[in-house]
């Protein structure tokens, strides 16, 4: 029950329960102050949206490890998430009461690390951060996030140039015979590293042509690699397979059939390639077929997609293809690769308008 009494020393206390019995309560300077709290407290205890005061007190790094603790995350998601929360939010925010966190405090500490780290790599941070007050206000710690409209930096990431043809058959052709399928169903079948890596003998049809990408090899912080499921859910997808990739993969199984667990690609003891041991059979390859420095197995995904759209493929097939989560992640990333249309619209307009023109007009010039 909610009461208002007159405190001996001076002022007003407000006394109330909260949702679940627990007694609190507070000094006003004034009655009618604490009468007013009190009608907003009995308010949002009616609504669902009361929270504790006491709540608030909190830190946030203990209420972050909780929330950690709870989610159901892959290994290597769990891992990204703590090494994000350790090296750029902790240093801020882990000792501080999470009630207490201000929206200013969090735009300032966006404007220092964009001066560290890369807008993408800010986007990413912050947006596990967000995920975390969030969560708290779901608990009902505090009322709502410190979060709410940050200003986040640009993202500067630039077009996707995708190579020449020439440079992906040099690169393929530098890796070591073991490992040349792996480029193969990059630029042939757009697949990601860890998809390529996965890939085994029961995904592959050689029948119908097709490859159904439903899982990837993930190497975990401990150096351990493990099977994991795609990146995403979209990431699940039937891929047709262009007569070049499966002719090398055929020749690939001849030489270097599938191990015990069924996968195509293997260490020659018959172990998981795991990522360290492909970057730098790839950063060797890079080098030896002279493309330009720093190109990543991605640009391979970047090249299958470039000829998807160079052959008239939509961007809803170009997105099933590389198994994006949205049509608008696509183009976000390949919309500056599609033909311009200014040429088609002048003709659509024109076949019609000038069909239907009436010949008076078009013997006037009207």
């Amino acid at each position: 029950m909610s009461s208002v009494k007159r405190v001996p020393a001076g002022g007003w206390r407000a006394r109330w329960r909260t949702p679940d019995g627990k007694s609190r309560s507070r000094t006003f300077a004034r009655r009618v102050d604490a009468e007013k709290f009190l009608t907003s407290t009995d308010h949002a205890k009616l609504t669902g949206s009361y929270v504790d005061p006491a709540a608030g007190k909190v830190t946030f790094g203990d209420f972050a490890r909780s929330w950690q603790a709870a989610q159901v995350h892959r290994p290597t998601t769990a891992a990204s998430i703590d090494s994000t929360l350790r090296n750029h939010v902790f240093p801020t925010f882990e000792t501080r009461p999470i009630a207490s966190i201000r929206p200013s405090e969090v735009q300032a500490w966006v404007k220092g690390i964009s001066g560290q780290i890369a807008p993408s790599t800010v986007r990413v941070v912050v947006q596990n951060l967000r995920a975390v007050l969030n969560a708290a206000v779901r608990d009902q710690v505090i009322a709502r996030s410190p979060c709410l409209g940050l200003k986040l930096p640009a993202d500067d990431r630039p077009q996707v140039q995708p190579l020449e043809t020439a440079e992906v058959f040099a690169l393929i052709e530098a890796l070591p015979d073991r490992y040349r399928g792996l480029a193969v169903l990059g630029a042939g079948a757009g697949l990601r590293s860890g998809e390529a890596l996965g890939v085994s003998s029961d995904e592959l049809d050689f029948l119908r042509r097709s490859l159904s990408v439903r899982q990837q090899l993930v190497t975990l912080p401990s150096g351990e690699v493990v099977i994991a499921p795609p990146k995403t859910s979209s990431s699940v997808r039937t891929i047709p397979l262009p007569d070049f990739v499966t002719s090398a993969l055929a020749e690939h199984l001849a030489s270097f059939p599938a191990s015990e667990s069924g996968l195509l690609f293997t260490m020659p003891d018959g172990k998981p390639i795991s990522r360290n041991r492909f970057g730098d059979l790839w950063r060797a390859a890079v080098k030896a077929a002279g493309v330009r420095h720093g190109v990543r197995f991605h640009e391979l995904r970047h090249y299958y997609a470039s000829l998807l759209i160079r052959h008239g493929e939509s961007v809803k097939t170009v997105q099933a293809r590389l198994g994006h989560a949205s049509a608008v992640e696509t183009l976000n990333t390949y919309a500056h690769l599609w033909p311009d249309s200014e040429d088609r619209t002048r003709a659509a307009i024109d076949e019609v308008l000038r069909t239907a023109l009436p010949a008076e007009l078009s013997r006037s010039g009207k």
